[in-house]
């Protein structure tokens, strides 16, 4: 007996040193990938913004440049190429202009986050806490907007202290493992984020069948994307369930499903997501943009179109011609959820 627990002690030892080589390999190509991908960026900014030099600076050339670039480049790599985040690489390139005084601590989001900062003592504060205190990027944003700088500025040193220590009992650390789920770095490294991580099982089981329907029922409907990303801000991130373009009404889709009851929250997500299609999206030529809310309760289905007020008169006039209607939807999901519970009940 006293022999198998001696055993079974080197047998955890030795997997606890197992454990932590795989552990320190792996934090280290996640680092690596994620400052790799901070390079990138600043040498894509410098290659712009040198570019731009050529046009003799001219603002309406700068534009012009990022937006064919962002066209191109999202084609080739996705969406962390879109003109939003190509204008946050040339920004990115103006305020740390040497390359290699970036530090392979921070991530693409806490750079971008440190370049809302306007005062240059400020993003050099805010920079070497993010590092000394291995600042998440949301503790980052916490602190950046508590005006935590400027505090400590206003108060006597010897009192500074309780400062510190207010803020660092509310910090969340940053941890290797988020950088390999960070977006931008996915697709960076074109690597593919499963639905399954944003989505209950119900939900999700609902959204397969639901595709297959809409596709089913014809009328112009072609699929762009499921779970597809909108950035709205550094570290933002939504999800919408699924995404069409209707080549004959010459729009997009946008399709969120919600499993209980409805809220004005999901209203106004929505709404973002429409007014999102509207500014980042939708191309010269093409008609406003749907939105449609799915909600599925135990005892009732509830469908709601969301359109921005200028669009529906036409949604009126001409949309419901190639959309389904409320009615087939409402039949649909209850019969998709009616199969997709019977199916989990007999698999228990």
């Amino acid at each position: 007996m006293p022999r198998k627990i001696a055993t079974g002690n080197k047998v955890q030892t030795l997997y606890s040193s197992i454990r932590q080589i795989i552990d320190d390999a792996r934090s280290k190509v996640y680092r690596t990938a994620n400052f790799t991908m901070v390079q990138a960026y600043w040498q894509i900014g410098k290659l712009i913004v040198e570019e731009e030099q050529k046009g003799k600076g001219r603002a309406e050339y700068g534009q012009e440049l990022i937006e064919k670039l962002s066209i191109r480049l999202s084609l080739d790599y996705g969406k962390g190429f879109n003109s939003t985040n190509l204008w946050y690489m040339r920004q990115f390139y103006t305020k740390f202009e040497i390359l290699h005084a970036l530090r392979g601590e921070l991530s693409w989001t806490h750079y971008r986050l440190l370049l809302k900062v306007e005062r240059e003592d400020a993003k050099d504060f805010y920079l070497q806490e993010s590092i000394d205190g291995n600042w998440s990027t949301r503790t980052l944003e916490r602190q950046i907007n508590s005006l935590y700088f400027e505090r400590m500025m206003l108060t006597p040193f010897k009192k500074r202290g309780l400062i510190k220590k207010e803020a660092e009992g509310k910090k969340e650390k940053a941890q290797a493992s988020d950088i390999i789920k960070d977006p931008y770095v996915l697709e960076f490294l074109n690597l593919k984020s499963k639905a399954g991580f944003y989505e209950h099982d119900l939900e999700q089981a609902i959204i397969d069948k639901l595709q297959d329907f809409l596709l089913e029922l014809g009328k112009g409907f072609c699929f762009v994307a499921r779970q597809y990303r909108l950035t709205v801000d550094a570290r933002k991130h939504f999800y919408a369930d699924l995404v069409f373009y209707n080549y004959i009404l010459k729009c997009f889709v946008v399709i969120d499903l919600k499993v209980g009851e409805l809220t004005h929250q999901d209203i106004g997500q929505m709404d973002m997501y429409v007014r999102y299609f509207e500014g980042q999206v939708k191309q010269k030529g093409d008609n406003p943009t749907i939105g449609l809310i799915l909600c599925s309760e135990k005892n009732k289905t509830i469908v709601k179109y969301s359109l921005l007020n200028d669009s529906k008169q036409i949604f009126a006039s001409k949309y419901k011609t190639y959309l389904p209607t409320e009615k087939q939807l409402v039949q649909e999901i209850k019969r998709e959820r009616e199969l997709v519970e019977t199916e989990q009940r007999l698999k228990k």
